[in-house]
């Protein structure tokens, strides 16, 4: 799938230098690389195809490549590859990690109510592509909390399936807890959507007007993911 817009198309002249997709693709990659970090076992990063036709005239400096504003998916970022000289243009990546990962299921069939235990819960390795929005990867997460409906035996985890603790609610301001370069900063926000103690939740930082997901902890705070 082509994820492309140029600022303006670059035309082609005799002699001219463009970059080529690999070039571009590389760019990507090395962004979302250190965007997401380290992969676990079995995963690995896949980049948007980038139709081979697309002429843009070869940077002269290094091509920058950020995440693209909005909401980042969870295993998927788009990123925005862009040049100023010699001549202006941008380009939509989108990159993607694809292969499996860790999730939380129900060790047997739960009722509705049940306070969740080390018992309940297991772990299975499930491939990235159409996993439910807020899965459990880890069972310390669901510890403690009460299942809000039946579930069966092997189903996968979310978010919406417990209660507990409500961390957050919609609307409210929250504080938004970040590392960056191993020091914590704290930024204002405003919660998007209810969360319990340990949930995954959308917020929008009220600095920069993103919205980012995060884990919702205790006191109104949230820890944001940064790229």
């Amino acid at each position: 799938m082509l994820f492309a817009s140029l600022l303006p198309r670059a035309h082609a002249a005799a002699g001219g230098a463009f970059e080529t997709p690999a070039e571009l693709s590389a760019a990507a990659r090395a962004a979302a690389a250190h965007a997401f970090g380290p992969l676990g076992t079995g995963q690995r990063l896949e980049v948007g195809v980038i139709a081979p036709g697309v002429q843009l005239r070869h940077c002269a400096r290094p091509v920058e490549a950020t995440p693209a504003p909005g909401v980042r998916v969870a295993n998927r970022i788009v990123f925005v590859l862009q040049c100023a000289m010699p001549e202006a243009w941008r380009i939509y990546v989108p990159v993607s990690v694809v292969g499996v990962t860790p999730v939380v299921i129900a060790a047997h069939a739960i009722v509705a109510g049940t306070v969740l235990g080390a018992g309940d819960l297991a772990v299975a390795s499930r491939d990235l592509t159409g996993l439910p929005p807020g899965y459990l990867d880890s069972p310390r997460i669901a510890i403690g909390l009460t299942a809000g409906r039946p579930l069966a035996q092997g189903q996968i985890l979310t978010n919406q399936m417990l209660l507990g603790t409500e961390a957050v609610q919609r609307g409210q301001l929250v504080s938004l807890v970040a590392k960056i370069g191993g020091i914590s900063v704290r930024m204002a926000g405003r919660a998007l959507a209810d969360g319990f103690v340990n949930q995954r939740v959308r917020v929008e930082n009220l600095s920069s007007g993103k919205v980012v997901e995060g884990i919702a902890r205790a006191d109104h705070t949230v820890r944001i993911f940064v790229p």
